[in-house]
């Protein structure tokens, strides 16, 4: 197998895992086991987080390498992904405006408008940032719902895997 077809395939499973509605996983409460996962106001909220190197090894005509104007050259750069469900029914969301801030701990980030986005036929909302360093990081996640009257605001701390 190639390197770019392993690629490939690492980010196939990646957000296979980060985006399935797993039943019962919708309910569970938030541990270190799912510190990827939070839900407020009714809302279940799921992080991805990885490298933007995984899709530049795409084929230039694959839909994925023109999301959000393509994966940056730079290193460093990582794809940030938000999934969300109504908790009480498992249903996805895919009406809402999400916006994301990315800093390192104790400094100031950087906010961008996560893009609607499909991957693997399911609406989720992503873009590109810059994660130099191996962390921790905090995400800022901000999501307002069509009709709603208030944003919903959520923050998950990300550290880049070791190794």
């Amino acid at each position: 197998m190639t390197y770019i077809a392993i690629k490939r395939l690492l980010y196939i499973l990646a957000t296979t895992l980060v985006f399935s509605v797993c039943g019962g996983a919708l309910a569970t409460p938030q541990t270190d086991e799912n510190a990827h996962y939070k839900v407020v106001d009714g809302v279940a909220i799921y992080l991805g987080v990885m490298p933007a190197e995984i899709i530049q090894g795409h084929p230039k005509d694959h839909p994925e390498t023109q999301m959000h104007g393509g994966p940056p050259d730079t290193g460093g750069r990582y794809h940030v992904m938000v999934a969300l469900f109504e908790q009480s029914t498992g249903k996805r969301i895919a009406d809402a405006q999400v916006t994301a801030t990315v800093s390192p701990l104790g400094f100031s980030g950087s906010e961008k408008k996560l893009e609607h986005m499909i991957v693997a036929g399911a609406t989720t909302y992503g873009n590109y940032y810059t994660m130099s360093g191996p962390g921790p990081y905090r995400i800022e996640i901000r999501i307002k719902r069509r009709n709603a009257s208030t944003a919903i605001h959520v923050t998950f701390e990300y550290q880049q895997p070791r190794g």
